[in-house]
């Protein structure tokens, strides 16, 4: 598989691939030397947590954008990678068709999800939130409840921190929260947090 994601990555010629691993600490070795714009991140790697490297990625290196890739179609495993601070997620299946559009996306900052698996997650989406709270802001619920800081989400989301305030200050409103640890308690309770 990872063979055949070099071949087609390479072909194209605004992508250069800089590295690849066999294993998650490597993973996070070669994310920390090379600074890549884009990982692509097998959810099934060996040696640990593929989730947990997410979340640890994201808080190092925020400039670097994570496209997860994995067997499984279940919209859970969507969402937990999201959660984690993944902004792509392709099926392994389909990796040879949507991988360049996923890559492409991220480097703009815009999130990509594989369109086999993108109605399922927002009706769980939907559902978690009872519509309540837009897809932005349940990003941004993710992101607070995780313990980022204002600042460090805006970056994540390419938003300036003051469109983050606003999106906090509506999302404490809509859900008649007043506290982080109200907003945390109510993330975990919504399976917002994987």
């Amino acid at each position: 598989m990872r063979r055949s994601l070099r071949t087609l990555l390479d072909g194209e010629r605004d992508i250069e691939v800089i590295g690849e691993a066999n294993d998650l600490a490597s993973v996070l070795s070669h994310v920390q030397e090379q600074q890549p714009q884009v990982l692509i991140l097998d959810l099934g790697m060996p040696g640990g947590s593929s989730i947990e490297a997410i979340s640890q990625l994201r808080e190092r290196l925020p400039e670097t954008q994570i496209v997860a890739s994995t067997m499984e179609d279940n919209p859970a495993f969507a969402k937990r990678a999201l959660a984690a601070g993944a902004l792509g997620f392709v099926l392994k299946e389909r990796a040879d068709e949507e991988v360049l559009h996923a890559v492409r996306a991220v480097v703009r900052g815009e999130e990509y999800i594989s369109p086999q698996i993108a109605p399922r997650l927002d009706a769980v989406e939907r559902s978690l939130t009872q519509d309540k709270l837009s897809s932005r802001e349940v990003k941004v619920t993710r992101l607070i409840a995780q313990g980022h800081t204002s600042v460090a989400v805006a970056r994540m989301l390419r938003i300036s921190p003051r469109t983050v305030e606003t999106h906090r200050a509506r999302i404490f409103t809509k859900l008649g929260l007043s506290t982080r640890a109200e907003l945390v308690h109510y993330a975990l309770g919504h399976g917002l947090l994987g």
